[in-house]
């Protein structure tokens, strides 16, 4: 019985919420750098939740130059023009992106130096500015995790800054944010979603010591981080498909957008693995969506995983709600992997990694760049190395999942 949780000190949930931000911003600041991209200033609902934030006494200042990927120039434009205004507290309102551009400035503006000084985990020194974010779409569960990604042209893949003082004060999480989310927007960003609440339920249980969270942000398995993962496969399963066929089901953008959430609650804590591992040089050949690269690694991920979670993975079935009654466990989890494929291909993405664009004589970069992901490598269960590593790549492309699952040498 050992549980995890590192959330936001509020967490609000529901339609019409957007209108608490004002009351919150009035508490903890005077002076609101407000970080989001350009599509997002001419929604005619940011308009009025700067009205009203400026209704309740507080200077406001807009940065709409958040990009997709988030670039380190990016990050220095947000940082100068927060010091110009005199910023003490920095609200993030937009996808997973503009979230993540606040935390950083919110970071930089706090603690100064570059973006690269904080790279990895613990590396902040101590808190940043308060954080308000706000998602208008159902995927990072950035309003709630510590830890943001970015990328440095002096490095071939993604980065990350993890560390708990980049959880936000305040997270204000309303589905009608979601509404305007065109289909494949949708898609990618609730596969994503799903794939976080997979890998936070059955990534390594670690061994217990009396300083873990100390020395691990990401702290692994743990009873807290398996009752939001289980939460948020239960409301994602059912929810985006509807979403995405129908974007103006609201309860299916509610639930999708509660799932995505409590699916960043499990994996702030717990962590992600081999998907995400892969996906981060992928994503820097092809510069395909982060979604769509670690949907289409999933169930190959579920099936080289199997024989060191396959419990969890019959769990993750009932919780999207198949039935596996008079199943065994190996073949409820085998109708999981193949129920994890069939709704992401049912949403439009990819089947291979072929598919989005990698080469053949790409695979072995791929391999070697995802083995350098050390704080998502070491958080699967079953161990990752070059062989295994590679052999997992080489499915992902060919399309095979048939010679993945290996049991541990102690079965």
């Amino acid at each position: 019985m050992f549980g995890v949780s590192r959330t936001p000190r509020n967490l609000v949930f529901g339609e019409g919420q957007r209108d608490a931000l004002p009351g919150y911003i009035a508490k903890v600041g005077s002076k609101a750098l407000v970080v989001t991209d350009a599509r997002m200033t001419m929604d005619t609902n940011f308009k009025a939740m700067i009205d009203g934030v400026s209704a309740a006494g507080v200077k406001t200042c807009v940065f709409d130059g958040t990009i997709a990927e988030l670039p380190l120039d990016c990050i220095a434009k947000g940082v100068t023009l927060g010091q110009a205004f005199g910023a003490d507290v920095v609200v993030g309102i937009g996808g997973g992106s503009c979230l993540d551009a606040a935390k950083v400035i919110g970071l930089l503006l706090a603690h100064g130096g570059r973006a690269a000084d904080y790279y990895g985990e613990f590396k902040v020194p101590g808190p940043v500015l308060p954080l308000l974010l706000m998602p208008t779409t159902s995927g990072t569960g950035s309003e709630v995790t510590p830890v943001a990604v970015i990328t440095d042209p002096e490095r071939a893949v993604k980065v990350g800054i993890a560390s708990p003082h980049l959880i936000c004060h305040t997270a204000i999480c309303d589905p009608e944010l979601t509404y305007s989310c065109p289909p494949g927007l949708t898609a990618v960003s609730g596969a994503d979603a799903l794939t976080h609440a997979i890998e936070a339920f059955t990534t390594v249980r670690r061994q217990l010591i009396g300083a873990i969270v100390h020395e691990h942000v990401f702290v692994g398995k743990n009873v807290l981080s398996d009752a939001y993962a289980l939460l948020a496969i239960s409301n994602i399963a059912r929810s985006l498909k509807p979403a995405y066929d129908n974007g103006s089901d609201k309860e299916a953008r509610a639930r999708l957008m509660f799932g995505a959430t409590a699916a960043g609650l499990a994996f702030g804590s717990a962590g992600t693995a081999a998907a995400h591992a892969v996906q981060y040089p992928i994503g820097a050949l092809t510069h395909t969506p982060h979604g769509a690269g670690v949907a289409v690694m999933m169930p190959y991920v579920m099936e080289f995983n199997r024989g060191f979670c396959e419990q969890e993975l019959f769990q993750i079935g009932g919780a999207m709600g198949l039935d596996l009654n008079g199943k065994s466990v190996s073949e409820g989890a085998s109708e999981t992997i193949a129920a994890v494929a069939d709704l992401f291909s049912s949403i439009g993405i990819s089947q291979t990694i072929a598919d989005l664009g990698v080469a053949e004589t790409d695979l072995p970069l791929v391999v070697d760049q995802a083995l350098g992901s050390t704080r998502l490598v070491k958080n699967n269960p079953r161990p990752l190395d070059h062989d295994s590593m590679t052999k997992l790549v080489a499915a992902s492309f060919a399309g095979d999942r048939s010679q993945l699952n290996e049991k541990p040498k102690d079965h």
